[in-house]
């Protein structure tokens, strides 16, 4: 009986030494929100991602500008009187309004009169007339935007879209919940948006790839080392078509509402924050190579690579701390 016992007491012991020991499995979650696919690869129960896909629906229900009752679809439809919005919505706002300040409107979320004009997934591609986009850009001034606390009023006519900076803050929100939940291992996908969580396990960095400009989705050209943060890529092959032998891009500047004209294929931000890398690449885009890069190096702590349509690429002076490679 004593023998029974103590073999007992040694593969119990066993067990527990061996749950003690055990790294989390590594678990990937896949959803479909803010117009793209989100991949959430964790080292954890696969219970925690589905519970942070259910966050990410949560917010993209407050952000979005075309899901009805939205905080957005409401300033939108309110013909100028003011709207009361969650404090997520408020911070979003008020964050998209100092990006527009350091980048001189290069980014704006109140382009919407003229996004909602282009249709990108058009066949055959439709071009909005000069006449349209004229009288669109009229209505496209940030300035505007009255913000008081959680009170948001624009002007009647105008619009908001905050998509090239709420897919940033969600990413920035489920890393969050993420590492409350007990994560310290993880790389998340939200489209040209990508968080790492600390690093692997064995303690090796993430590698992330940046989108060859010339080659289908998923094929890289550069390739880069993170050890946390964020890495977000704005490009003219995310969103656009070629008609009549120019490229026509999602990538618009407010001044005018047509695609922003200069040499750039992509700009890739790097920083802590998503919800600031996004706008960021956006209003570096927009700027073009100069000014664009003149931005990120005011700010700290933050880097960028941008990609000429040339294929040339240009880093800012503290991006080589990533390990830029060519594939």
């Amino acid at each position: 009986m004593k023998r029974i016992f103590l073999i007992g007491l040694v593969l119990f012991l066993l067990g527990l030494n061996a749950a003690a020991g055990a790294a989390p499995n590594r678990e990937t979650a896949i959803g479909f929100q803010l117009d793209t696919v989100i991949t959430l690869t964790a080292y954890c129960d696969r219970q925690v991602l589905e519970d942070a896909l259910a966050e990410s629906g949560r917010y993209e229900r407050l952000l979005s500008r075309t899901i009805e009752g939205s905080d957005v679809w409401r300033i939108n439809h309110a013909e100028g009187k003011p709207v009361e919005v969650d404090s997520v919505t408020a911070e979003v706002i008020r964050t998209s309004l100092e990006i527009s300040g350091i980048s001189e409107g290069a980014f704006d979320i109140t382009i919407a009169p003229a996004s909602v004009l282009w249709d990108f997934k058009a066949d055959p591609p439709r071009l909005p007339s000069a006449k349209e986009l004229d009288a669109a850009a009229q209505k496209i001034n940030w300035r505007l935007i009255e913000l008081d606390g959680n009170t948001v009023c624009l002007p009647a006519g105008m619009m908001i879209d905050l998509g090239a900076i709420a897919k940033g803050y969600i990413a920035d929100a489920v890393s969050a919940y993420l590492r409350g939940r007990g994560v310290e291992s993880a790389i998340l996908s939200f489209g040209g948006n990508i968080i790492c969580i600390g690093t692997k396990p064995d303690g090796s960095p993430w590698k992330v790839g940046i989108q060859d400009i010339d080659r289908p989705s998923g094929e890289a050209m550069l390739a880069l080392e993170c050890t946390g943060g964020s890495v977000v890529t704005s490009g003219i092959y995310e969103r656009g078509f070629d008609f009549e032998g120019v490229r026509y891009h999602h990538l618009l500047d407010p001044a005018t509402g047509w695609p922003a004209w200069n040499d750039l294929a992509s700009v890739t931000v790097l920083t802590d924050s998503s919800m600031y890398a996004d706008a960021l690449a956006t209003a570096a885009f927009v700027l073009g190579e100069e000014k664009g890069m003149r931005l990120i190096e005011s700010l700290k702590d933050t880097e960028a690579i941008l990609i000429r349509r040339d294929r040339t690429v240009l880093c800012s002076s503290g991006a080589g701390a990533y390990h830029v490679q060519t594939r």
